[in-house]
Formats: C-alpha cells, structure tokens, sequence
C-alpha cells in the first residue's frame, strides 16, 4: 500500500508540474509584455522632456513637479485599485487599467502648458494605479509558492526590458519632429500609448479571472 500511495504522489506531482508548465507558457510572456509596455509609458515623459519643455516653456522644477503628481494620484489610487480587481474580476481590471492608462498616456500629446501636463498626467497615474500588484496579485490564483517565485522573476524583467525598449523606440520616435505638422515628443506619447490600449483589448479575451473560471489552452 505504502509503493501505491509514493507511486499516486509521483503521478500527480508529475501531472502538476505539467499543468504549471502550460499554465506558465501562456501567461507569463503575456503579462511580461503588459509589465513592458506599462514602464515604456511611465518613463517615456523623460525622453519627451528634451523638446517638450523648451515646447511648453516649462522649468526644470515644473517638470519635476509633473513627476510627483503621476506618483501622488498613483499611490491615491493603488489600494482601492486593488480592492476593485479583487471585486470585479483580474480580467476586466486590468483591461481596465490598460485601456483607460493607455488612452490617459497618449492624451498627454495635446497639452499646451504646465497645468494641462500636471492634470493628464494626475489622470495617467490614477489609471495605472494598481497594475503591478494587480499583476503580482493574479498570479497567486495560478501558481503555488514553489512555482511563484519563477514566475515572479520572470514577470519583473519587464522593468529592465522596458528601459532598453523605450531609450531605443523614443529616440526613433523624436526624429519624426515636424512629421504632419506634429512635435516629436507629441507622436512619442500617441505612439507609445497606444499598445497599452490594444493590449487591453486583448486581455478581455485572453485572460480568465482564475483556474476556476476556465482553462489555460496550448
């Protein structure tokens, strides 16, 4: 009885690790790609700022300043985001979160001044608030703890990978300066914000709230 009972806990390790393994194909490069292009959008105002502010007349302390207001309405925003992924389901949520961030990121193109930049870009943080533990928090429903590390490290190299995606893509960006009338650093928000909202798009077909909610296909 003894080899029956270690011969079942070996099938049904096996049969786990399996299911983990798929589980892992299909979620993890995905959200890799949302973890990317969410620090894009975060970090591209500083590329922006090389022409934007001589653009807007804005100062080095007002610019500063646009920074704080993104990470003040994010930080608002971060706890009741979460309670309302956990109410509403992770799949519309972070659909949610990356359409309406999207749309916020790449309305930062038509500013005119200081006070329009602070509000698009309060607007910006309060969207996003809650993406990356939303994203932390989601994959606790899929993974046990001996599986969550991996997916974890794996999920976070989007940050490093998003600075080298964005230094690169917004220095090509800025050089259509003038293209159709437009100022570089204004294309650099409407090209780099819109991924976030198709990428949202697709989450509302992609994702699945949890195990219990449907299967992880091939």
């Amino acid at each position: 009885m003894t080899e029956a009972i270690q011969s079942n806990l070996i099938v049904d390790t096996t049969t786990n690790d399996q299911v983990f393994r798929k589980v892992f194909r299909r979620l993890i490069f995905f959200l890799f790609m949302l973890l990317v292009v969410s620090f894009v959008d975060r970090v591209n105002i500083a590329f922006a700022a090389l022409t934007m502010n001589k653009d807007l007349g804005l100062s080095a302390a007002a610019f500063g300043a646009s920074v704080t207001v993104f990470y003040v309405a994010y930080t608002l925003f971060e706890i009741p985001s979460n309670l309302m992924l956990a109410k509403v389901g992770a799949r519309l949520w972070i659909a949610r979160i990356m359409i309406t961030w999207g749309l916020a990121s790449a309305a930062t193109m038509v500013v005119t001044g200081m006070w329009s930049l602070y509000g698009i870009r309060a607007l910006v943080g309060a969207a996003e608030a809650g993406f990356f533990p939303g994203i932390l928090l989601y994959l606790t429903y899929w993974f046990p703890c001996t599986w969550r590390a991996r997916a974890n490290a794996l999920f976070i190299m989007g940050i490093p990978a998003a600075i080298a995606v964005a230094s690169t893509i917004s220095g090509f960006i800025l050089q259509m300066d003038g293209f159709l009338g437009l100022a570089g650093w204004r294309w650099l928000f409407l090209i780099e914000g819109l991924p976030a909202v198709i990428l949202g798009v697709i989450c509302l077909f992609y994702l699945v709230d949890g195990p219990a909610n449907g299967r992880c296909r091939r």
